[in-house]
């Protein structure tokens, strides 16, 4: 048989094949949507039918702040400036100043540590000995993206690329044609530190990631989703203008002489640079109803901003256990280096922190941390129609029916999770349902299918008490990703009540 045939027969089979496992998936959706509609023992509900007049205009009140925060704010460090910024307006100090000036805290003091500019903690001292332990709601504020190599820039038939290295968990395919923007900063051999971000402007330009044009993506089309885009190939695109013509890498050139020219920047700056691409534009009102928000990075910047808000909304009252907000850096690589949750920030601050209130000693630091209750304040999947087998459908969080609690994470045998106590998960229960705080709870997808990892289990370590909880998202992970301005409200109230009651 001749080769062409041959070739054609096995790709017209492949495509059969493909076709039918797409059918058999739609049927088990199908099969699962109908299963949930037949379900009378589903207590779920949407929260909105509660909600008055009141509860909607704060709630409106809260995404249009969350909504501007991750508009502007798209990387650690951007969302550290923020926290200072916001904390120092209620009467937050920096905590180095106060243990260089030598004076001594006392309760209703409220201070903060910095990490390298993109770890944050807050404290709020109560009445009560350090040695009794925190209430401490801790997030994280990196995100997904692309960040820039250090010898990024280069030609390539009469085009200027960057090269990138992607940041955290990504499925490739989604990263190219979309508009990208350039946050971060360069530090020249002088110290100075130069801030950058082109994108967001409408008078900005804008870089992107090309795609092969489907006219000639036949063998490109038939690889896996992981395959179609290699990371080698996800380098942005940034000039096309050369300086002079008939010149070697003039393309180049002029890009260089542009940075100089508006940034003061040199090729060799790049080596002492931390730049990342992100998706370029403001985050925006999902759907007809504007009921959900759609935008870059709310892993797990919907948390952290919550976490905050509940926080500073609490620089007025009086705590028995001192109240803390950790924003964290480093969780979607595995938490490591020195800004990351296993780093000895944390526990170096807290030290700080005892010694500044006159208490310190190593078994009151161990006490402290032991002692403590933590909220590790992180996402989870939420239930999407479209993928139902992913989901099982008792055990999934869904958007618009409230705050949403993991007892546990890791995957398969529950491997890598933390587990929350029982007596925990009750005592919270009670706390919540005290304050009118709509829960759910969840897991991570199918028991073989599903798995991830929050800092919960390094601060379980500790021997404290840690759980999981925070806003349900839809595509999490993708370039933009989905909420529910609803859950966002009510994960609020959740945090508040706990540094209220705990």
């Amino acid at each position: 048989m001749d080769d062409k045939i041959l070739n054609e027969q096995i790709y017209e089979l492949r495509t059969k094949l493909r076709e039918w496992k797409k059918l058999q998936v739609e049927k088990e959706r199908r099969k699962m949507s109908e299963e949930q509609d037949n379900d009378k023992t589903d207590k779920k509900f949407s929260v909105w039918s509660e909600y008055t007049d009141e509860d909607k205009a704060a709630l409106e009140n809260l995404a249009a702040g969350y909504v501007d925060f991750i508009s502007r704010c798209k990387t650690e460090r951007e969302s550290v400036v923020e926290t200072i910024k916001r904390a120092e307006a209620v009467g937050y100090k920096n905590l180095d100043d106060i243990i260089k000036s030598g004076t001594k805290l006392k309760a209703g003091d409220k201070v903060y540590a910095v990490c390298m500019k993109k770890t944050v903690a807050l404290f709020q001292i109560g009445t009560e000995p350090l040695e009794n332990g925190l209430k401490i709601l801790g997030a994280h504020i990196d995100t997904c993206r692309l960040d820039l190599k250090q010898n990024p820039l280069y030609e390539d038939s009469g085009l200027a690329y960057m090269d990138t290295h992607y940041y955290g968990g990504i499925k490739k395919y989604q990263w190219v044609t979309i508009p990208l923007a350039m946050h971060g900063v360069v530090v020249k051999k002088d110290g100075r530190v130069i801030e950058i971000v082109i994108g967001e402007d409408e008078s900005d330009p804008v870089f992107c990631v090309t795609d092969l044009l489907i006219h000639l993506s036949q063998e490109q089309m038939k690889k896996s989703a992981d395959k179609v885009i290699e990371g080698e190939k996800l380098d942005i695109l940034v000039g096309n203008y050369p300086l002079k013509e008939n010149d070697k890498e003039s393309v180049k050139k002029g890009i260089l002489k542009l940075l100089k020219d508006k940034y003061d920047i040199e090729e060799e700056d790049f080596l002492s640079a931390e730049l990342a691409l992100v998706p370029a534009g403001k985050a925006r009102d999902l759907g007809f109803d504007k009921s959900m928000v759609l935008g870059y990075g709310q892993d797990d910047r919907v948390c952290s901003y919550t976490s905050l808000v509940a926080m500073l909304e609490a620089a007025n009252q009086t705590f028995g256990k001192t109240a803390c907000c950790l924003l964290v850096d480093k969780e979607e690589i595995g938490s490591y280096g020195a800004t990351g949750m296993k780093s000895r920030f944390f526990e170096n601050t807290l030290a700080e922190l005892l010694n500044a209130c006159g208490q310190y000693s190593e078994l009151a630091v161990r006490r402290a941390l032991k002692n403590s209750f933590m909220l590790s304040s992180d996402v989870s999947s939420a239930f999407d129609a479209l993928y139902a087998i992913a989901y099982e459908k008792r055990n999934v969080a869904y958007l618009g029916k409230g705050m949403v609690f993991n007892k546990f994470t890791g995957s398969r045998g529950k491997s890598g999770s933390s587990d929350a106590n029982a007596e925990y998960v009750g005592k919270l229960r009670d706390i919540l349902d005290k304050h009118n705080v709509h829960y759910q709870f969840s897991e991570l997808g199918k028991v073989d299918l599903g798995g991830g990892g929050t800092i919960a289990y390094m601060m379980a370590e500790y021997g404290m008490e840690v759980i999981d909880s925070g806003v349900p998202v839809l595509s999490m992970h993708a370039p933009w990703e989905a909420t529910s301005k609803i859950d966002i409200y009510e994960t609020k109230k959740g945090y508040s009540a706990f540094l209220t009651e705990i």
